[in-house]
């Protein structure tokens, strides 16, 4: 394999081409030690192939829809693209045109991820097709939040259930229920800038889908409580008590005390 035009019109420094040429050619070793050669494509997984992935859809999708469907707005980070349309009969010729266009890239669509979706809002009668889709950890669908002008059904994102798994995943992985040997403010200089992470992300639209990472946290926080101080244990309740006054006097103090009420959403960018 060698460097296509798509790194040459970025670079012409023989240094970098070379090395990016021995990359590609790279062969694949399997977990048994077994090299295999590879004829196409990037390394899985290699720090270098999201910059190359990237450079080559620029090219290859970005310049090409903006040239031939300029009116079509579109998003994408890496390999995961959304394409607006306003019509079913435009939705469906662009995807044949850009099925085709990435056949003549060497790419193939994905053949579950590829998908009409309907954005349903209000009223709007839908097609039969799929009323959501995931992107970049949210789910988009129709939701009912409150603005400044009252209650209304947008299509909103949210946080997708994969992230929800994922992040309770690593909530119980830190074990905060057994780390009675720190006290709370060194578990909030742990774990708080993960914590603010994820709210600050996945809290931006739709915060209060969040409310089960909050959950979450508080409860392990009541458990350290009841390990830690010895009044306390077998009293959940007295423990989630205080949980929750301490929260009052240090908001600042964990990312997920500071929630959006529930069923708000944020205008500026909610709907699709």
């Amino acid at each position: 394999m060698r460097v296509g035009p798509s790194v040459r019109h970025h670079t012409d420094c023989k240094w970098a081409i070379l090395y990016i040429e021995r990359w590609l050619k790279a062969p694949l070793q399997r977990e048994d030690g077994i090299l295999v050669k590879r004829d196409k494509g990037t390394p899985q997984g290699g720090v270098v192939s999201p910059l190359l992935a990237n450079l080559f859809l620029h090219h290859g999708f970005d310049e090409w829809i903006k040239r031939n469907y300029p009116d079509f707005g579109f998003e994408r980070y890496a390999d995961d693209i959304v394409v607006h349309c306003k019509t079913l009969d435009q939705a469906r010729k662009l995807r044949q045109s850009i099925e085709k266009r990435m056949t003549d890239c060497k790419l193939e669509l994905h053949p579950e991820k590829t998908k009409i979706v309907f954005c349903r809002q209000a009223k709007r009668v839908g097609w039969g097709y799929p009323e959501s889709f995931d992107f970049l950890g949210y789910t988009f669908l129709m939701r009912t939040a409150r603005s400044e002008w009252g209650l209304y059904n947008g299509f909103l994102p949210g946080i997708s259930k994969d992230s929800r798994k994922k992040i309770s995943q690593t909530i119980r992985t830190w074990r905060l229920n057994l780390r009675s040997d720190m006290s709370l403010e060194e578990l909030s200089v742990k774990f708080n800038p993960v914590i603010r992470g994820w709210f600050n992300y996945y809290g931006k639209f739709y915060g209060s889908e969040m409310t089960f990472a909050s959950d979450q946290i508080n409860e392990y926080l009541a458990r350290w409580y009841m390990r830690k101080h010895k009044p306390a244990r077998r009293h959940r309740r007295r423990a989630r008590h205080w949980v929750r006054a301490v929260s009052h006097r240090q908001p600042k103090l964990f990312a997920q005390w500071k929630v959006p009420e529930p069923g708000t959403a944020n205008r500026t960018g909610g709907a699709v």
